[in-house]
């Protein structure tokens, strides 16, 4: 399996310091390792203005489902509010409905806020992840009760056991809702097509298929480097935060 998962990542790293003269097909290593190929892609289309208008998206994406997939689960784990489970059960059937079937309407709505065009409007529909709240609701109820009874004793509001008690026991929670934003925000390719039009405004993903397009698609040591392009930010960040993030994959199976 490993093989599996991370040949076509090595096949495409190897292909992409291959230099012009060197077959991509004849031999896995490069004879000649060289970064040309990173420079072209570059030069070729504004790379570092489709990596900062992603980066702007991925920001808003990753603070706003940290913060609203936070309270929302912290709201959904509480008992004694009314319509609770209509709630929950509400927002579990929405996971059954794909991105396609609502993208026609999602997209009349951002239009009628005049947001077509704009980055706003790319990360709008990304600023809270069911997923991520239905995260969060898992890791919060993984908190003892008798924790927050103590906190209670001890004079502390509801927002006072949101940020000091439940939140510091969620680290490992909001780390996998870090990643999934980023990544969800990173790899959007359908959703910023639909939205934008001004190639000023493009993210990484759709420059890369502009770069495809191109007369150099006929390249594949180019489209592989800008691959691996997009690719390294996600690796790096979750390299940077694996630790938290399987700490937060089991928070919340086991209930204490």
């Amino acid at each position: 399996m490993l093989v599996v998962m991370l040949g076509p990542i090595v096949w495409q790293f190897l292909t992409s310091l291959k230099g012009r003269g060197e077959s991509v097909y004849t031999g896995l290593l490069p004879s000649q390792p060289t970064l040309d190929n990173y420079v072209r892609v570059a030069e070729s289309f504004p790379l570092f203005q489709y990596v900062g208008n992603t980066l702007i998206v991925c920001a808003l994406a990753v603070g706003s489902n940290c913060v609203f997939a936070s309270m929302g689960g912290y709201a959904l784990s509480r008992a004694g509010w009314l319509g609770r489970r209509i709630v929950f059960t509400v927002l579990v059937a929405t996971l059954m409905f794909p991105f396609e079937s609502v993208m026609v309407s999602m997209f009349l709505t951002v239009r009628s806020m005049g947001l077509v065009d704009t980055l706003i409007g790319v990360w709008l529909p990304g600023a809270v992840s069911v997923l991520n709240l239905l995260i969060m609701r898992a890791a919060f109820l993984a908190v003892p009760k008798e924790t927050e009874e103590a906190a209670v004793l001890d004079g502390a509001n509801e927002w006072q056991r949101f940020t000091r008690v439940f939140l510091p026991s969620a680290k490992g929670a909001l780390s996998v809702v870090c990643i999934t934003s980023f990544m969800g925000a990173w790899d959007d390719f359908l959703w910023p097509l639909i939205v934008l039009t001004n190639s000023d405004n493009y993210t990484l993903q759709l420059g890369l298929k502009m770069l495809s397009g191109s007369s150099l698609v006929n390249d594949p040591r180019l489209v592989a480097a800008g691959a691996i392009a997009a690719l390294a930010p996600m690796m790096l960040l979750f390299f940077c935060l694996q630790r938290f993030f399987f700490k937060g994959v089991g928070e919340g199976s086991i209930k204490t």
